[in-house]
């Protein structure tokens, strides 16, 4: 049987796969990484049985500079338009955003970055991924744009008090998570060495080589079998959410 194959889309070298990767190997899943920095992206989606989009340090719509940024969101919006299960990250997911209608831009109350509790929202109970999750599951934070308002029709999973749009779904199948579930402690201590005024708006401690090691720790816990779960869902094994949208009462 041929494993199911994965569109992995990479913004920028300083967020790679990495744990993820390596998770969703250990399901099975092949993985065909596109940096979109250096190649084209593909010119649609037939071969792939779902899309993940990684973050980085540039802003969703900036074009100018990346004009790549348009396939990626090509690419997502027809994910979404074709119900392949779909994992969005960081920029990811507002670049998912953007794609669908909602709208990204700088977040007011200033970077959100460390280690730091996110909390379901009640929608995320009748979610195939987000429903065995902790009610406040840890994540890792680091950004400074924000999605501002969620694509018409999506589902809002989890919040943070700094900005609320952490986690949603568009469609049946396609997640936008705000924050990060793939990184390593060395991954996120470049970044801070990168952009040490973002890193100054966490605490001191969330740069320490042990807390950070503690803390992924415990990140993989949550996020492994959540990703298991998108693992399943791209496997045909586990069943999409249903229809989105208000339930009318059938007479």
């Amino acid at each position: 049987m041929t494993a199911p194959r994965l569109l992995v889309l990479q913004p920028s070298q300083s967020d790679p796969l990495a744990e993820l990767g390596t998770w969703l190997e250990a399901e099975g899943i092949e993985l065909h990484l596109v940096s979109l920095k250096d190649e084209p992206a593909p010119e649609s989606l037939d071969g792939y049985d779902g899309v993940i989009c990684l973050g980085g340090e540039m802003g969703a719509l900036d074009d100018a500079e990346h004009p790549w940024l348009a396939d990626a969101r090509r690419l997502l919006s027809n994910a979404v338009a074709r119900k392949l299960p779909t994992l969005a990250i960081c920029l990811g997911a507002q670049l998912l955003a953007v794609a669908t209608g909602g709208q990204v831009r700088k977040g007011p109350q200033g970077p959100e970055v460390g280690v730091l509790l996110v909390a379901k929202r009640d929608s995320s109970a009748n979610d195939p991924l987000f429903a065995d999750l902790p009610f406040t599951p840890d994540v890792l934070q680091f950004h400074s744009d924000e999605v501002h308002l969620l694509p018409p029709g999506a589902e809002h999973l989890a919040a943070s008090p700094k900005y609320p749009n952490q986690a949603f779904r568009v469609g049946s199948c396609a997640y936008g998570l705000q924050f990060h579930i793939e990184t390593t402690p060395e991954i996120v201590l470049n970044w801070a060495a990168k952009d040490p005024v973002s890193a100054a708006c966490a605490r001191p401690q969330h740069f320490d080589q042990d807390f950070l090691a503690e803390a992924h720790r415990d990140l993989a816990e949550v996020w492994q079998p959540f990703v298991a779960r998108f693992a399943k869902m791209v496997r045909g094994e586990l069943s999409p959410a249903g229809c989105l949208g208000t339930q009318l009462p059938l007479v």
